[in-house]
């Protein structure tokens, strides 16, 4: 069985209120393409801002150079602009000069047109057990309080599977969670960009939940598992 890199995401401030819109003359996302990505809009057990963080995968792996130059320039502006309010500012904001946010403009780059992903209901339950738990015991990783490990806990439910899990904290919205995993800062093997934007091992399921968090107000997991075998 192969298990790629598990990975976390921590960030210690709030989420800015976003609305993202694509614009721009050279980077107009079409209704298909639009349509294709929202794999997710039909489930009942997602909520609308889960919806939107599998959304946002999808148009990332449709067209990584298009969605930097759009939902993610607008992420940008709007979560810059609601920092300037703390003191720790030039902490915080998204600096488009060092590495991580170029870093992440080239390799979307050459993003696209990869598989998309879509919704399991047994993974968004596994994802949202975890995040009851970081939220009824205050824990902020990838094991559970019991000790369980990501691996432990969906190879329960699908042994042979490649598999991963993405954790972020402090964001209420789909579009942030994704950004800020997309734009990895500070996480120096780019683990979650890897995963959202990886293809070696076929991970095409997901499960997603975004739940209150005692300590860091919000908290998201997003697990990932491989087709099954042919």
């Amino acid at each position: 069985m192969k298990f790629i890199p598990i990975t976390l995401l921590l960030f210690l401030f709030f989420q800015p209120a976003v609305q993202a819109q694509a614009t721009g003359s050279r980077y107009i996302w079409t209704p298909q393409e639009l349509e294709n990505a929202n794999t997710a809009k039909n489930t009942s057990y997602l909520n609308e801002e889960e919806k939107k963080i599998v959304f946002y995968m999808n148009l990332a792996r449709t067209d990584g150079e298009k969605f930097f130059n759009t939902f993610f320039q607008d992420f940008v502006n709007a979560y810059n602009a609601e920092m300037q309010q703390y003191s720790n500012y030039e902490e915080l904001r998204v600096n488009r000069k060092d590495k991580y946010y170029r870093g992440l403009q080239q390799d979307l780059k050459g993003v696209k047109g990869l598989p998309l992903f879509s919704p399991d209901e047994t993974l968004t339950w596994i994802a949202q057990q975890h995040t009851k738990d970081m939220n009824k015991n205050n824990i902020a990783g990838h094991h559970s309080s019991d000790g369980r490990s990501p691996q432990d806990r969906i190879s329960k439910y699908y042994a042979g599977r490649a598999m991963a899990e993405t954790l972020a904290f402090g964001f209420s919205k789909g579009l942030a969670n994704v950004s800020m995993l997309l734009l990895d800062k500070g996480v120096p093997d780019l683990g979650h960009r890897r995963t959202i934007l990886g293809t070696s091992y076929k991970l095409r399921l997901v499960g997603v939940n975004i739940r209150q968090h005692p300590e860091y107000k919000y908290c998201a997991a997003v697990d990932f598992i491989s087709s099954p075998p042919q």
